[in-house]
């Protein structure tokens, strides 16, 4: 192929989910409506949690940072996807290519670190508890999530950075609804063995060591529900850690499945099905895994939508 320098007024075409036509008003109207509930339940958690004192504990403060993180996820990738169906259109500029790039990483990045911090959280709830309130200090909260906004902004704009040395090829297709590292990376004609070590090293550091946090605290909050001589109060122990859970094997199963398959074994289309279950369904399913059983956050719906329906 011939090799082609990028310049502002150089496009990419982003092929979707499906070249049948008659499928595109099925999948605006089925993404169209993920995204509003994903919108309103999100926001539905933050605006509970901060108008309900009860809900002013660390445990709630990093789950209405994850919603806020999932709005502003799926915003970064679902209207353009809704634009270019609605208009019949497959192109994103270069520049707004790399911004979607840029974006992605940073709130992907971001979910993967309050997930963290979560589990922590949970951790010293239940193997600390008499020194819960000591540890997951308001002041720690607050400097944990801040250090990951900037963590994952700094490795955001590294991976962008080094994607502007790249030179592409005159077939600039992208088989995805957005523009994601790893098809950019495929599209290069110029040497990306940067790159790729780049995005090895950073989804090790980012990915698998966090991971491995996270594990390590379920197997020492595990061997402490173990401790508990009643079912009864073991299950109402490990319930407060069933949603997280749900959430983390969404996650990290659909975004390694994406980035760690990404050389070989996986066709473009299994890909772009992955990332739709990282990008789009887990943060539309949020909202309704820590909310649906949980009686305080219920609790507190009830009280906001009581509160609005008396102002109006």
């Amino acid at each position: 192929m011939k090799r082609g320098n990028v310049s502002e007024s150089t496009e990419f075409h982003l092929m979707g989910l499906s070249d049948n036509q008659e499928l595109q008003p099925v999948l605006f109207g089925v993404f169209l409506t993920i995204y509003l509930i994903t919108l309103f339940g999100n926001l539905l958690i933050i605006l509970a949690t901060i108008f309900d004192s009860n809900l002013h504990t660390p445990r709630y403060f990093f789950i209405s940072n994850l919603s806020f993180i999932d709005i502003c996820f799926t915003t970064t990738t679902i209207p353009k996807m809704l634009v270019n169906i609605q208009a019949q259109v497959n192109s994103i500029s270069y520049t707004g290519c790399l911004t979607q790039i840029c974006f992605v990483l940073a709130f992907a990045g971001l979910e993967n670190e309050i997930l963290v911090m979560m589990a922590y959280d949970r951790f010293v709830a239940i193997c600390h508890p008499l020194r819960y309130t000591v540890i997951m200090n308001p002041k720690l909260c607050g400097v944990m999530v801040l250090l990951s906004f900037l963590l994952s902004i700094l490795d955001a704009l590294l991976h962008t950075l080094m994607a502007l040395r790249l030179s592409f090829c005159t077939k600039l297709e992208i088989p995805h609804f957005f523009c994601e590292l790893a098809h950019i990376l495929k599209l290069a004609c110029s040497n990306i063995l940067i790159n790729n070590i780049l995005v090895y090293l950073v989804t090790s550091l980012f990915g698998i060591l966090p991971l491995s946090g996270i594990i390590y605290s379920y197997t020492k909050i595990i061997s402490s529900v173990l401790k508990i001589p009643s079912a009864a109060g073991k299950y109402k122990v490990f319930s407060t850690c069933v949603s997280h859970l749900v959430v983390v094997i969404l996650f990290y199963g659909t975004g390694f499945g994406v980035y760690l398959s990404s050389a070989g074994t996986h066709s473009s289309r299994m890909s772009a099905i992955a990332s739709v279950m990282y990008t789009v369904v887990t943060p539309t399913m949020n909202p309704f895994i820590y909310s649906l059983r949980n009686k305080d956050m219920v609790n507190a719906f009830k009280k906001l939508i009581s509160r609005i329906t008396t102002s109006l």
